[in-house]
């Protein structure tokens, strides 16, 4: 639990707003930067206007948003929409047990923080937050396939590319409302756990070979959906990608083909963002009770 536990959490969007307030039922106190729109009705709650006037002295975490900060130490705010700059000296200024906390890391924050000698912990690296996030990914995601079809997807032919952690759970959602789920991976261990749930199991080198889906859904981080595959696809395919910018599709190609395509980033947040915020708030209370 997080009892005698002081918090300072810069930013965030809207499933933020479910954790602080999950947060509040737990922690002595929290200070808010980049919610001055938003009245939490938790005493031990409090709006610090401006990033440098917050008690940094006395925190012992920084909880950043799910984006952290950018290449420059901006950290994004959503109320009102603004930015703030993250340095190494405010971290500096925190007591030395104190914790920095973010969704994702970049180089930036890697670095002021090994400077600053505080431990970071990238929460949406862990499985389990992974996991849990999964599935209001794969509910947004069918939701974007049902609205960007003209056809029911059962029996829709779905290509799900990647069988990680968030591809193993969308396979067994669209399998389970009856489309016809083929599976892109590359080592037999995935051709094994596929086929082991009944779906078609293809290899990642011959995507080209089956570009003849009516539903084409990436969760690879790197350029997958190349101009070849694309230019072997129907005009009424519609493509949902799913990786981290810039993404896994030749989204320039897919336009010339005049192939429908949706970068769908952060649906947890935009489709069940109190879900969303609950499995971030329970993340932080454990990773601060250790």
């Amino acid at each position: 639990m997080l009892n005698r536990k002081r918090l300072l959490i810069i930013g965030g969007d809207e499933r933020y707003l479910s954790t602080i307030s999950l947060l509040g039922k737990n922690a002595t106190e929290i200070f808010v930067v980049g919610f001055t729109e938003i009245e939490f009705g938790n005493e031990k709650i409090h709006h610090v206007p401006k990033l440098d006037e917050a008690p940094f002295e006395k925190v012992d975490a920084i909880v950043l948003p799910v984006s952290g900060t950018n290449s420059n130490g901006e950290v994004t705010l959503s109320y009102p929409k603004n930015f703030c700059k993250l340095t190494k000296d405010l971290i500096q200024s925190t007591p030395s047990h104190c914790v920095i906390i973010t969704g994702v890391s970049n180089d930036f924050l890697n670095k002021i923080c090994i400077e600053a000698d505080r431990d970071l912990v990238a929460i949406f690296e862990r499985d389990d937050v992974a996991i849990y996030n999964s599935i209001p990914t794969a509910e947004g995601t069918l939701q974007l396939a049902m609205e960007h079809t003209k056809q029911t997807i059962h029996n829709a032919n779905v290509l799900i590319i990647g069988f990680g952690r968030i591809g193993i759970t969308i396979a067994r959602l669209f399998n389970q409302i009856g489309a016809n789920v083929k599976v892109a991976a590359r080592n037999t261990t995935d051709f094994a756990r596929i086929e082991e749930m009944r779906l078609v199991a293809v290899h990642s080198d011959q995507l080209h070979n089956h570009a003849d889906a009516d539903i084409f859904i990436n969760t690879i981080p790197h350029m997958i959906i190349t101009e070849k595959i694309i230019s072997n696809m129907k005009e009424t395919a519609l493509i949902i990608d799913l990786a981290s910018s810039p993404g896994g599709c030749d989204f320039t190609a897919a336009k010339n083909a005049r192939i429908k395509t949706i970068h769908a980033l952060g649906l947890p947040g935009k489709v069940a963002p109190v879900t969303a915020g609950k499995i971030i708030a329970n993340t932080i209370i454990d990773v601060l009770s250790v």
